[in-house]
């Protein structure tokens, strides 16, 4: 059997690591790049053995041009959130599923856009959601699950550093889609909901932002049906990045909220009685890129490990947070 292709848009650091990641899964390869730049996808190409690669002087030409000629079996979108679900409109238009970078929407009406049009054109469509599928992600999971920590009660997630402050650099150019919410703020939010089941309600929030324009900290609590959560973010100061997770029974919490390699249980009296450590994964990008590959080939639009209904969800968060500024 032929190898499921891959293409990549967008050249950044972060496709490297994808590339990586495809590497080491079984009939699975990136068989073309596009970039803005047709400098810089020759030299992707070259660094990871690709064979195709496009680019078109800084218009969208290379990308179409790529799903024209190369015909890749998905897309994995890299590039910076300002042309997330502009490319992802493009591809779906092509036919061709698509594995975005988070965030994939920059606001509620692009989710609105893009979402029921990969459902009209039956194409897959999936937010690169890498943590929700980190083995102490899923040990964290199914100790909620055996009651480990009784009935959840509480969810504490934080994650910040401090960003390049230059205004035409990524995190604080509201061009490129910069500010704390759309490149921090979706890990304990995506991560928080995947813990435990329910509707997210009663969402309240305080941000600060940067003369740019673009939210620099914030944070939200809101309920997922009847556990309250706290969840924060910041581009301006190092966090304590964690998950942390509070029944009445325990908890359990998770270092380094978005590349956790660890899980830790405590019991009632907060004394550690177990402690699990990821040492089979070499790359965390392989589970979505497997989980992507899995749905496209048994025919589904969307994911159930990151479904759109989460995507869209966020994207309202967003806006939300936005509204603060005006």
């Amino acid at each position: 059997m032929s190898s499921f292709k891959f293409g990549i848009m967008g050249a950044a650091s972060i496709a490297y690591k994808f590339c990586d990641a495809v590497k080491l899964l079984d009939g699975i390869e990136v068989s073309a790049v596009a970039s803005r730049s047709e400098e810089r996808a020759k030299k992707f190409a070259q660094n990871n053995s690709i064979p195709m690669f496009f680019g078109d002087n800084e218009t969208m030409g290379g990308y179409e041009r790529m799903l024209n000629e190369a015909r890749p079996d998905a897309v994995y979108i890299s590039t910076t959130m300002e042309t997330h679900a502009q490319l992802t409109e493009l591809c779906i238009n092509y036919g061709v599923p698509v594995l975005c970078e988070k965030s994939m929407f920059t606001c509620q009406a692009e989710a609105d856009r893009v979402l029921p049009l990969a459902k009209e054109k039956g194409v897959f469509v999936m937010e690169a959601m890498w943590s929700r599928f980190l083995p102490p992600m899923q040990k964290a999971k199914e100790w909620i699950k055996e009651g480990r920590i009784g009935k959840v009660k509480y969810i504490e997630g934080s994650i910040g550093f401090i960003a390049n402050k230059d205004p035409n650099a990524r995190y604080f150019n509201p061009k490129l889609g910069g500010g704390a919410a759309l490149d921090l703020l979706v890990y304990p939010y995506e991560l928080s909901t995947y813990m435990t089941d329910g509707e997210v309600s009663d969402i309240k929030l305080n941000a600060v932002f940067a003369e740019t324009g673009v939210d620099t900290t914030e944070n939200v609590t809101m309920k997922i049906g009847d556990v309250l959560a706290s969840l924060s973010a910041s581009i301006d100061f190092p966090a304590d990045e964690r998950l942390a997770i509070f029944g009445d029974n325990g908890r359990i919490v998770l270092p380094n909220i978005h590349f956790a390699s660890e899980a830790v249980l405590y019991d009632k009296d907060k004394r550690e009685t177990e402690r699990f450590k990821d040492t089979e994964t070499k790359n965390g990008f392989t589970y979505e890129a497997a989980e992507a590959v899995r749905c496209i080939k048994e025919g589904l639009l969307e994911s159930p490990m990151v479904p759109h209904k989460l995507s869209r969800d966020f994207s309202k968060v967003v806006d939300m947070i936005y509204k603060e500024r005006r």
